[in-house]
């Protein structure tokens, strides 16, 4: 066990209660002293309420040094004693959260779909399972239906719906943009990782998505990453408007590894998988 008295911190925390106390014992003792004695002389301030007046003497000496006393020892505290960048239980915490988040990132940077799946499940339980469900159904349109992501339905199901909240600088995507055959053919190209012939209708979404879809240059959405672990990502860490308020997001709440696997886990999820 540490000696608390070998802790900077706590030595000036002592010294500061033991400066404290004595000043406070010597003025207490000075003006009691005083209080027994000394007559209230000097001239009467104009002002007076309810017929008690005030002198215009000076502040008295004690009260003075003591403010500049310990004005002093702030701007001493401040830069020299405990200055901001030193030491702190916090700081601590954060570096060791840091060097875990390290040693965590690389035991499983190579990790295999199967790990990642199961890390993913895990995480998903305790992070994502109370609003979306445990299955990802949503719980009856409570939540989003996360069991469609990465399928031709989950595309349909957002030009239907539309998306909130994500925070992109093109703004929310509406609702009903396509209908019918038209959104047929390009849900079916989005959802096939936008491989094949591209749709006339798919320039609709280019208007904002652009042309390869990767949301010309972080204005929109990547929807070319649709159905992979990085469209989860991305969403997770814009977070979104929701049936049932907003989700925040996860940015620094989950490793980049912990996204992955996340990600992965509720692709898993998808009727189509």
């Amino acid at each position: 066990m540490n000696n608390m008295f070998q802790d900077n911190i706590n030595q000036l925390s002592l010294l500061a209660a033991a400066i404290i106390l004595a000043l406070t014992v010597w003025v207490a003792g000075k003006y009691i002293k005083q209080m027994k004695t000394d007559r209230s002389t000097g001239e009467l301030a104009d002002e007076n309420w309810d017929g008690i007046g005030e002198y215009k003497n000076e502040l008295p000496a004690g009260w003075a040094y003591t403010f500049l006393g310990t004005m002093i020892w702030a701007i001493w505290y401040w830069t020299t004693g405990y200055p901001v960048n030193a030491y702190s239980q916090i700081g601590e915490y954060n570096e060791e959260v840091a060097a875990h988040t390290k040693q965590f990132e690389s035991k499983w940077a190579n990790a295999d779909k199967e790990t990642l799946q199961a890390m993913g499940e895990g995480v998903y339980l305790v992070q994502c399972a109370p609003c979306h469900g445990i299955a990802g159904d949503g719980m009856g349109g409570k939540a989003a239906d996360l069991s469609v992501w990465g399928s031709k339905a989950g595309v349909l199901d957002t030009i239907k719906n539309g998306s909130k909240g994500l925070g992109f600088p093109m703004g929310d995507m509406p609702a009903g943009l396509l209908s019918g055959d038209a959104a047929e053919k390009v849900a079916e190209y989005v959802a096939n990782g936008m491989k094949g012939d591209q749709p006339a209708e798919f320039a609709t979404c280019a208007g904002c998505h652009g042309a390869d879809g990767k949301g010309m240059n972080g204005m929109a959405p990547d929807i070319s990453t649709y159905g992979t672990p990085e469209f989860v990502k991305m969403v997770l860490e814009h977070g979104k408007k929701g049936f049932i308020g907003t989700m925040v997001s996860f940015k620094g709440r989950l490793t980049p590894i912990q996204e992955k696997a996340v990600g992965t886990y509720i692709l898993s999820l998808s009727h189509n998988d």
